[in-house]
């Protein structure tokens, strides 16, 4: 991706900047974007992405994408694949540099063995359980484990058995030998290898010992030649154990930075949450647009450029902050303004009958195809004796401050004609209206008449002889509390160094998952130009809102929409008055 017109300005750039000038690492800026395959990227992760390769790319760089991939159990092909496609899509490039943990499990091992070698690393026996209760509380030491003191000799033999398969899972871990007493509870001697006899994605059965996070991280970091190991802020902790185990190794040092993570209102962005969302069907699935992932945000009709410019404007911080949502909404409207073409949509129809237009007669109106890109043209769109106006643009007894269709009111077709309703045909047992009979002006086409006349209101609306039938969804927030759970991102768990398994009971997701948050219509009249639209491709409904047709759900024959924001911007209205 070729350099932004403005280069942003941060800290973490400051701090690039300033070894740049010092000529550390060689002039050299080397990042990497290093995901665990065990779930789908989302928006948190988008500004992770376009700080990483962005920092790289202003300063002539390269960003590496590397799977951290040390779970078997938790990690699978489907989300390495998904992450790949994210990331491109995104508009990123790593090139040739796309790497795996799981190329260097030979060279952890080693690393390992050389640690137990110079007496910094143990086999030790106690459970989880017990090691837990050994590891002491962020007020208190705690105290060594039995087994802290075996030789070197026994270290290294009951390490190899290990990676023979001779142990059950849980019968026995490698630790590394730190402060039992320190203030940082990640240096009490933690877990850097267990036993999980799972295959793994790439590896397969070659392997029964797998190496914690945090003992793989720096060290992958290293052999990789990484300058700058941009990572979260919840891993400031863990920053004083990334420089432990590669001072102890005696292998290339990269500089760790950390930044504040992406927290956004009326949204989960801890993966375990989001996989509670998926496992219990309060979505579809991770491509659900109403996902805050990368997936869900494309399908929903969300451009790259607007998820860039998104993350631009949030800026990187060293303190965490919550954003509102309705700035990442801002920033799709406006991308799509400038490009989404303008058609007409009724999603909820309502038959009209012009009584005097001629009963054969078929005339194509002209109208523009986006009025803030004028180099897009404009398209025919054909008009005939009974169209359909959205329901809502009619009222039998209007409340002040309605000026559209109403018995005896005139009202303007966009790009049509002037029309005024004279009759209004309702079913004889539930007295809804089921039809509108108007006449129109014939001298009024586009809008003029021939005394001056003017009308306040203007109604969008469809042939019924040529519209088409669409399928349309209209997304809410997912969640109606605009905090749904009041907890940070997956933390590593503080006893035992590896990444928390517990799955949460949902009662908390499910108290405030917004009942209203996916609307279904059938029925809807699109204009005829859509029949040629493609999955993916974005409209803005004239007065409705910005739209996508369903990657996955729309045919030929079936075309859905998704609703992708409203036209409503509360932000930019909010910015206004700030102004």
């Amino acid at each position: 991706m070729t350099n932004e017109a403005r280069t942003p300005s941060d800290f973490v750039r400051n701090i690039v900047a300033n070894d740049l000038r010092a000529a550390k690492n060689g002039g050299q800026v080397i990042t990497r974007f290093p995901p665990e395959p065990n779930g789908y990227l989302h928006i948190g992760h988008a500004k992770s992405i376009c700080l990483n390769f962005g920092v790289a790319s202003e300063n002539g760089g390269r960003c590496h994408l590397r799977f951290d991939d040390t779970n078997p159990t938790k990690e699978e092909v489907e989300f390495v694949d998904s992450i790949k496609e994210d990331v491109q899509w995104l508009g990123w490039d790593w090139g040739e540099h796309l790497y795996f943990a799981s190329d260097y499990f030979e060279s952890l091992y080693d690393y390992a063995v050389k640690l137990i070698r110079d007496g910094k690393a143990y086999v030790c026996d106690l459970s989880p359980q017990e090691i837990r209760e050994y590891r002491g509380t962020l007020t208190e030491p705690g105290k060594n484990s039995p087994y802290r003191d075996r030789s070197t000799e026994e270290n290294v033999g009951l390490f190899e058995k290990m990676r023979a398969g001779d142990y059950d899972e849980g019968s026995r871990v490698l630790r590394a030998k730190i402060d039992m007493a320190s203030p940082n509870i990640n240096l009490r001697d933690p877990v850097i290898y267990r036993i999980l006899k799972a295959s793994h994605h790439r590896t397969g059965d070659s392997w029964c010992i797998y190496p914690t996070y945090d003992f793989t991280h720096g060290q992958s970091d290293s052999i990789e030649g990484v300058t700058h190991s941009i990572c979260t802020l919840e891993f400031e902790d863990h920053r004083p154990l990334y420089d432990w185990f590669l001072e102890s190794l005696e292998i290339f040092h990269p500089q760790q930075i950390e930044f504040a993570r992406l927290n956004l209102t009326y949204t989960v962005l801890s993966k375990r949450r989001l996989i509670e969302l998926v496992a219990k069907g309060y979505v579809t699935g991770w491509d659900d647009p109403r996902m805050p992932t990368l997936s869900g945000l494309r399908r929903r009709g969300y451009t790259p450029e607007s998820i860039r410019n998104f993350c631009e404007k949030i800026g990187v911080a060293k303190r965490d902050t919550v954003v509102e949502l309705a700035l990442l909404e801002h920033s799709i409207r406006e991308d799509l303004n400038h490009r989404a073409p303008r058609v007409m949509g009724v999603l909820r129809p309502l038959k009209v009958v012009i009584d005097n237009y001629p009963e054969d007669q078929v005339e194509e109106v002209d109208s523009v195809n986006n009025p803030e890109d004028m180099s897009a043209g404009s398209r025919k769109i054909p008009f005939s004796k009974v169209i359909y106006i959205e329901r809502e643009d009619f009222r039998e007894d209007p409340p002040k401050g309605f000026f559209r269709l109403s018995p005896g009111r005139e009202v303007r077709l966009k790009d049509a004609y002037y029309i005024t309703c004279v009759d209004v045909i309702k079913d004889k047992d539930t007295g809804e209206v089921e039809e509108l009979h108007c006449t129109y002006d014939p001298e009024s086409q586009g809008g003029q008449t021939a005394d001056g006349r003017k009308v306040r209101g203007t109604s969008h609306w469809v042939s019924a002889a040529h519209a088409i039938d669409a399928e349309v969804r209209l997304y809410g927030t997912l969640f109606s509390n605009a905090d749904p759970t009041g907890e940070p991102d997956d933390p590593l768990d503080a006893e035992t160094g590896i990444e928390l398994n517990h799955q949460p009971d949902g009662q908390d997701l499910a108290a405030h998952i917004n009942p209203d948050s996916l609307e279904i219509l059938t029925g809807c009249k699109v204009e005829p130009s859509l029949a040629s639209a493609t999955p993916g491709s974005t409209y803005q409904f004239l007065r409705q809102g910005y739209f996508c047709v369903d990657s996955v759900d729309s045919t030929p024959g079936h075309l859905v929409f998704n609703r992708t924001v409203p036209l409503r911007d509360s932000w930019a209205r909010t910015e206004k008055f700030r102004g």
